[in-house]
């Protein structure tokens, strides 16, 4: 599967915007969005371009991809389905991204970044309802647990996260279980229990056309 390589601050610095893609390093002064909190490239101090509704919509499609670390054509599969779900489309697209398990370790704590969840789920250390699930594009339903392999509960990345996010803004329709290293889907989110800056309504209206 292709995954992204190159710098990821230059992604926070092209939105203009923290998209918290490395970890604690984002909330330190060596975020790259508060020593150069402008466009990456030879121009991007000097760059003041008008936006287009294209662009617009594009900058928004092109944030939701980045926040979640997912690929062109995967997303263009996400919109695919959320268009034949019952639901508002964008809302259904938004509750699909965030039911990924790599984005649901994230948001438990039990990984620092987006990058880092989807390592440890490639690497097996995570189980949903007492099965291993290796496939960071897993999607959870309400009332399932995902949980750290026992084999896994001393790995240092893991009590690490939990130990630098303790204390950390859970979502609502999540619950953490930090002595037992895991977490329950108490529900399918809302957009309200959403938390991602993204207009989910241009990337329909860019999809839309």
């Amino acid at each position: 599967m292709a995954v992204y390589h190159d710098a990821k601050c230059r992604l926070c610095r092209r939105e203009g915007q923290k998209l918290f893609l490395k970890g604690t390093r984002c909330f330190t002064d060596k975020c790259a969005m508060e020593r150069r909190g402008y466009a990456p490239g030879e121009h991007g101090k000097s760059r003041r371009v008008k936006e287009t509704n294209y662009g617009q919509q594009l900058r928004e499609k092109q944030k939701a991809r980045r926040i979640y670390g997912v690929l062109e054509r995967q997303f263009r599969q996400y919109f695919a389905k959320a268009s034949e779900s019952k639901g508002v489309t964008g809302e259904v697209l938004l509750q699909m991204l965030e039911r990924r398990l790599d984005n649901v370790v994230y948001r438990l704590g039990m990984a620092l970044s987006h990058h880092q969840a989807r390592q440890l789920i490639r690497h097996g250390h995570f189980q949903v309802n007492g099965r291993k699930v290796d496939i960071p594009s897993f999607l959870v339903g309400a009332g399932d647990v995902v949980q750290v392999r026992e084999k896994s509960r001393k790995l240092s990345a893991i009590l690490t996260s939990l130990e630098a996010r303790k204390g950390a803004w859970v979502p609502e329709w999540l619950e953490l279980n930090a002595d037992q290293s895991n977490g329950r889907v108490l529900n399918i989110p809302t957009r309200q229990s959403i938390s991602v800056p993204v207009n989910e309504q241009l990337i329909v209206e860019l999809y839309s056309k």
